[in-house]
């Protein structure tokens, strides 16, 4: 048996249990864990940040202001503007807030000490596609009827009436069952899974560096460490690329119910 062979027998690869997080103290309510900790520690940052930007608001723009601004430029020019219209500013408060929160947790998984995306728990991005769904449903009933929601969802016009047969079904289960579980798996399966490819990498260079050194092992921990922050870099990429989508689709899905005629 080679002597790989004998350090990959005792080694354990990240598994599961780095997304286990126990209630932060004894006696602690069972849902109080690092996760909802750090989606509280997210909001109050990104309020504080948002307060400090805009409640006192100048002509010229310094600090934090400026920062505020661009940002609130990029959300309103790249998502608002193109899938809602005239009614973008109305709905900027929602839409950046989504974005910034979403993205501050999904950044929390490459800080040192964190080093926990909030969205790789599935509860956090479906209460955020759900309340869009709510939305989506209620501002198209609002504006369109039950029945006109239902029928301009279902039947688009301009088709042969054979082919609503095979469409109208296909088209309910798209918008109220396979849309709002695909906004929130893609946001949560992209966050899960990179966290798992860095934690695995960090884990190798970790492993065979310091607790089981040998000539090839050392090889091993070193490509582990390049790994590591390769993806590191790729996976922030990541995350700001999945907080854009998630937002994107709230826009869309809020402009569909809005301006069923796009």
């Amino acid at each position: 048996m080679t002597p790989l062979m004998l350090v990959a027998d005792d080694f354990t690869a990240p598994g599961p249990s780095i997304f286990n997080f126990p209630p932060l103290y004894e006696g602690a309510p069972y849902w109080l864990t690092k996760p909802v900790l750090m989606a509280i520690f997210g909001a109050l940052v990104v309020c504080a940040v948002a307060w400090s930007a805009f409640a006192n608001p100048k002509l010229v723009p310094r600090g934090m202001q400026n920062v505020g601004e661009m940002g609130y430029q990029f959300v309103r020019d790249q998502v608002a503007r193109p899938f809602l219209g005239k009614d973008a500013e109305r709905w900027m408060p929602l839409l950046l807030s989504l974005f910034f929160l979403i993205l501050l947790w999904n950044f929390f998984g490459v800080v040192p000490l964190i080093q926990i995306p909030v969205a790789s728990h599935i509860a956090f991005p479906v209460v955020f596609a759900v309340v869009i769904y709510v939305i989506k449903i209620y501002l198209g009933i609002k504006h369109q009827g039950v029945g006109g929601y239902f029928k301009n969802m279902m039947f688009p016009p301009g088709l042969p009436k054979p082919i609503y047969f095979l469409l109208a079904p296909i088209e309910f289960l798209s918008n109220l069952i396979i849309a709002p579980f695909t906004h929130a798996v893609r946001l949560f399966a992209n966050m899960f899974a990179g966290h798992l490819i860095l934690a695995f990498f960090s884990a190798v260079g970790f492993w065979f560096l310091f607790e089981k050194l040998t000539p090839l092992g050392a090889g091993l921990g070193v490509l582990g460490v390049i790994m590591t922050i390769a993806m590191t870099g790729f996976e922030m990429f990541i995350q700001f690329l999945q907080a854009f989508l998630f937002t994107m689709l709230a826009a869309m899905y809020i402009g569909g119910s809005l301006h069923p005629e796009h």
